[in-house]
């Protein structure tokens, strides 16, 4: 396994993929390969967010893949693979994926993930102006709402903060209205601040 001193000398202290100065710090690319091989990297937010799905795909952002395929890090040429993969709608991504070549162990690591089989984009919680909602954000209401089992009425422009996100549901957002934690659908809110 290589420290994180060697990883920060390997990197010159930038992310491994697009080079920026920003926001680094260390990401473990699962699952930890079987090959032995060292599954820590160096990368910015915006990577990380991307790779772990929590923010829309920006496929200009990923336009040093062709450069990046070819590391000699086999945890970086896993994530070129894995992008390459979730881009290979885009012509220069399919052409650099079919280029591309990995020796087995790397390979199976790199579909141990499945997401070269997963076509879909990720969704996202969005308010009813298309605004991705995040753990934590506060939310107005954009039009009254009665909570079901309870005698509250929740009114427009009603200010939620705090909510949660519901797993595996997102058309749904939790939050605490006059102390009671109530279901309120995504259509029915802004975004604070938006």
């Amino acid at each position: 396994m290589t420290g994180d001193k060697e990883i920060l000398v390997r990197s010159d202290n930038k992310c491994e993929l697009c080079k920026s100065t920003s926001a680094l710090s260390f990401y473990n690319v699962a699952p930890e390969s079987a090959s032995g091989h060292d599954s820590r990297v160096y990368l910015c937010a915006k990577c990380q967010a991307q790779l772990e799905k929590k923010e829309p795909l920006d496929s200009g952002h990923w336009k040093f893949l062709p450069e990046a395929m070819w590391s000699e890090v086999p945890a970086i040429q896993v994530i070129a693979w894995r992008m390459l993969n979730r881009l290979r709608q885009e012509s220069w991504a399919a052409e650099n994926l079919d280029m591309m070549y990995l020796d087995e162990d790397t390979l199976a690591w790199a579909k141990a993930s499945g997401d070269h089989d997963n076509d879909s984009a990720p969704e996202f919680h969005k308010d009813a102006n298309g605004n991705i909602l995040s753990e934590g954000d506060s939310i107005v209401l954009t039009r009254s709402l009665d909570v079901k089992g309870s005698n509250v009425n929740a009114k427009m422009g009603t200010i939620v903060k705090n909510i949660r996100l519901v797993k595996d549901n997102t058309e749904q957002i939790e939050g605490k209205i006059e102390g009671q934690t109530i279901v309120i659908l995504t259509k029915y809110v802004r975004k604070q601040g938006s």
